[in-house]
């Protein structure tokens, strides 16, 4: 692909998503005021009681005592000058708020699909090589598991196991408080502690990529140009890896592109088990307290996040095969 079609195709994608940004923004803005009560409700409940004018001045406060549309239309105006509101409860604008947990998740989530990618490619790939044998069955059979068993159950099995009872990771957090580790250290320390979380996220993933590996690469394999390749005399290595592998890899990058609202959806659940810092984490707390300002950008965020994965999806595809137009 030369750069010229790159920027093209980049341009096009770009400006294609535009309406669609729109519309996710639009539907869940109109759910989320569909959910019942507010924050100043919940805020007054935690407060034990509240007068009906001190109701009026929470919502105020917190910006709900607008009709519907008006606020539809003062949330877009924000938007347009960069601004996603103000949280209340956090006391911290709401764009600080997400980066300052963003790049957590991007750790934790980026970790566990690189897990994912490296150890389901390399068990599809078995698969498809031995399929048929005892170790394709096993192997099949351990990846029905995977896929079967709930992330946080494994989680919590995780952290009775590996955590409870073997002592050989941290239960929770990102790192150890009061340590003052610095440096390569605290790089160690924040692993540790991100073992049982990258797990837990991990294998329903590996079970995925697995199956597509495998099931491509035997449907690949019955393709004329890999009986041609075999008649040239290349070795098995070569066919597999080469030829198979490669073209297995382009529906490869559709499911990880698929899969990555997945990725984010899922840690709500994991973050909060492991009590990590993250989106995840900050979009039930935000639920809980009806904090709709924060659970707005948070959607924003993973909706712009899908997106460009889808794109760089298609740039990706392009590049394994140039046969693929925009």
């Amino acid at each position: 692909m030369t750069a010229l079609r790159l920027v093209q195709k980049t341009g096009r994608g770009l400006l294609n998503a535009i309406p669609l940004v729109i519309g996710v923004l639009v539907l869940n803005f109109t759910l989320i005021q569909l959910l019942p009560g507010d924050a100043a409700e919940v805020f007054a409940g935690e407060a034990g009681a509240a007068t009906r004018e001190t109701m009026e001045l929470l919502r105020i406060r917190f910006g709900v005592d607008q009709p519907v549309l008006d606020q539809l239309i003062i949330y877009f105006y924000n938007l347009a000058r960069l601004n996603l509101g103000f949280s209340v409860r956090y006391n911290a604008p709401v764009a600080d708020l997400i980066l300052s947990r963003l790049s957590m998740t991007v750790l934790l989530k980026l970790a566990a699909l690189a897990l994912a990618l490296a150890v389901g490619v390399a068990i599809g790939v078995a698969m498809a090589v031995w399929r048929g044998s005892w170790l394709d069955r096993f192997l099949s059979a351990l990846v029905l598991l995977f896929y079967s068993t709930p992330g946080f159950w494994i989680g919590l099995m995780l952290v009775v196991l590996l955590s409870i009872n073997l002592g050989w990771f941290p239960p929770e957090g990102y790192r150890t408080i009061g340590s003052g580790l610095k440096g390569w250290a605290y790089a160690a320390d924040v692993a540790r502690h991100m073992v049982l979380p990258v797990l837990a996220t991990a294998t329903f993933f590996v079970a995925i990529f697995a199956r597509l590996i495998r099931t491509a690469m035997i449907d690949i394999s019955r393709q004329e140009f890999v009986r041609t390749a075999k008649a040239k005399g290349l070795t098995p290595a070569q066919v597999n890896i080469k030829h198979i592998l490669r073209n297995a890899l382009i529906p490869l990058t559709t499911v990880t592109g698929m899969q990555l609202g997945t990725l984010l959806g899922g840690s709500v659940v994991i973050e909060t088990i492991f009590g990590w810092p993250g989106l995840g984490r900050l979009t039930y707390e935000a639920v809980m307290a009806r904090e709709y300002v924060v659970l707005l950008g948070i959607l924003l965020m993973s909706s712009l996040v899908v997106i460009l994965a889808n794109l760089l999806t298609d740039l990706l595809q392009t590049w394994l095969d140039p046969r693929i137009k925009a």
